[in-house]
């Protein structure tokens, strides 16, 4: 795992550790919930990585850091996450699309963890995942008329590019794994195509 790497997955702390717990908490109290994530948020912006030294500070205190692999939990946790961070509140329906083909990818992708164990259901899955990967580049597509001014949508152009390249390594890395078994290195790709899928939603919500 590269530096670069490792940056992302404290990115994603925030939204698919902090976000989750923190929406679950608007239900109880809406006030506290939306004081919390500001603070998350603006200590974020000064200090990336919070909240992930948090988590592992946490993992450590426990004494259990060694038993658990943050980039397999963080793909685990995914399964469960159903926050309206990363959604788009447009209500055509390209939009609606996208909302759904972001959200199936990034499912399909938590299944790994359980299902690298099993050759049959792990290549079934790998084909799911290629097939969620197109639907969601072609609703990309379909939104870019919705898309002003031109340097939004180069914005999402670029975005768009960078998620190919995200998915071509992620596929080079499945071949990897097929020679060497190194299920980590999967854990760690997927991880980084859920967050290239992320920052996708995030343009396409700045945009919009």
């Amino acid at each position: 795992m590269t530096m670069g790497d490792e940056s992302v997955f404290a990115a994603m702390t925030v939204p698919v550790v902090i976000i989750p717990i923190l929406e679950s908490l608007e239900q109880k109290d809406f006030s506290a919930a939306q004081t919390l994530k500001a603070a998350f948020t603006k200590v974020e912006e000064n200090h990336q990585g919070f909240a992930y030294d948090l988590v592992s500070g946490v993992l450590r205190k426990a004494g259990v850091e060694s038993h658990v692999d943050m980039p397999e939990a963080l793909l685990r946790l995914e399964a469960s996450n159903d926050s309206n961070e990363f959604k788009v509140s447009r209500t055509e329906e390209p939009f609606k699309d996208l909302n759904i083909r972001s959200s199936n990818l990034k499912k399909i992708l938590s299944r790994i963890p359980d299902e690298i164990y099993n050759r049959q259901s792990f290549l079934e899955t790998i084909k799911d995942i290629a097939g969620a990967i197109k639907k969601l580049l072609d609703a990309v597509t379909a939104i870019f008329i919705y898309i002003e001014p031109a340097s939004q949508k180069q914005s999402l152009e670029v975005r768009k590019r960078e998620f190919v390249k995200y998915s071509k390594r992620f596929s080079n890395t499945l071949k990897e794994f097929f020679r060497d078994n190194q299920k980590r290195e999967v854990f760690i790709s997927a991880n980084l195509l859920i967050n290239q899928t992320n920052l996708i939603m995030q343009t396409v919500k700045a945009a919009c």
